[in-house]
């Protein structure tokens, strides 16, 4: 976000402060390294005790959480740590394999958090990696169905269209919640294929339709990053014979905070087909009224 609001030279300049906070924290002989993008390892030696990692790890959140002030801007980031222990035994990749899970775990926690690694994590792991094994096959078996919720006109009280909500009947556990699985998608990559199923499906039921009803489709931010949007769009409007006017695409903040010039080309190619488009969860992270004026939107919707 910083790198899109204030320029990629403050960005560089608050990784810079960032680490200069990192290894102030460090005792001499401690290794501080950037691993890539804003994350960064810290490798202590001679640790004997669990408490003193513990001590650095929430040292190293209130620091790097303490307000910076770069070329005349103010700027307030948050950190989310994962330790892990390691013995003679251990090999290397092991190690940073253990941080990256406890890291996994805060970051699920809430923006700045640190996580011990557990034994426990080996099986978080385990039941992710059978997940996205599962997601293949559910894609693959047409495992996943579309619920559709109703958009109610209150001037008219009226109902001017639905919105498609993903749902996976697996064989055997049964109906499985959008929140268990959305985010493996997310990891894997999976995401994007799933969403081009969502839209193509989509698209094709709503045609069945009375009206001018819209059906409106969230979209993931892996989608706009995969460059496939607005050829998937225009292929599902085209082989469903959905008018553009009926469709309807809700993108997060997530979605434009990252490579934001291509977002904002790919959104106005999309206004340019026709298609209506949204904001979903206004408000919730690092919504701003800023993006109204740099996205067009054709309605927004605000979180409780």
């Amino acid at each position: 976000m910083v790198n899109d609001t204030l320029g990629h030279a403050v960005g560089d300049l608050l990784l810079k402060k960032v680490a200069d906070r990192l290894t102030a924290a460090c005792r001499k002989g401690d290794i501080v390294a950037r691993l890539g993008g804003d994350e960064f390892v810290v490798l202590q030696h001679n640790v004997d005790e669990e408490v003193a990692a513990v001590t650095l790890a929430s040292r190293l959140v209130d620091l790097v959480g303490r307000t910076y002030v770069i070329n005349g801007h103010t700027i307030n980031i948050g950190a989310s740590v994962g330790v892990a222990l390691g013995t003679n035994a251990i090999q290397p990749r092991d190690l940073l394999r253990n941080g990256d899970l406890a890291l996994y775990e805060a970051k699920k926690a809430g923006r700045g958090r640190y996580r011990m690694f557990e034994s426990g994590m080996d099986a978080l792991l385990l039941g992710r990696r059978e997940m996205e094994i599962d997601l293949r096959r559910a894609l693959a078996l047409k495992q996943f169905k579309l619920n559709y919720q109703p958009f109610l006109n209150v001037a008219t009280n009226s109902v001017d269209g639905f919105e498609a909500l993903l749902r996976w009947e697996h064989p055997i556990k049964g109906n499985i919640p959008p929140l268990s699985f959305v985010s493996v998608a997310e990891e894997n990559g999976l995401i994007v294929k799933i969403g081009e199923w969502v839209l193509r499906t989509a698209c094709i039921e709503a045609m069945s339709w009375p009206g001018e009803m819209i059906v409106a489709v969230n979209v993931s931010p892996l989608q706009f990053k995969a460059d496939t949007l607005l050829e998937t769009v225009a292929s599902a409007l085209k082989n469903s014979g959905l008018p553009p006017q009926r469709l309807e695409i809700e993108i997060t903040e997530g979605a434009l905070l990252d490579d934001t010039n291509n977002v904002i080309q790919t959104l106005r190619a999309l206004r340019d087909l026709g298609v209506k488009i949204s904001m979903d969860d206004f408000g919730t992270g690092y919504s701003s009224l800023s993006y109204l004026q740099k996205f067009p939107f054709n309605k927004i919707k605000i979180d409780r």
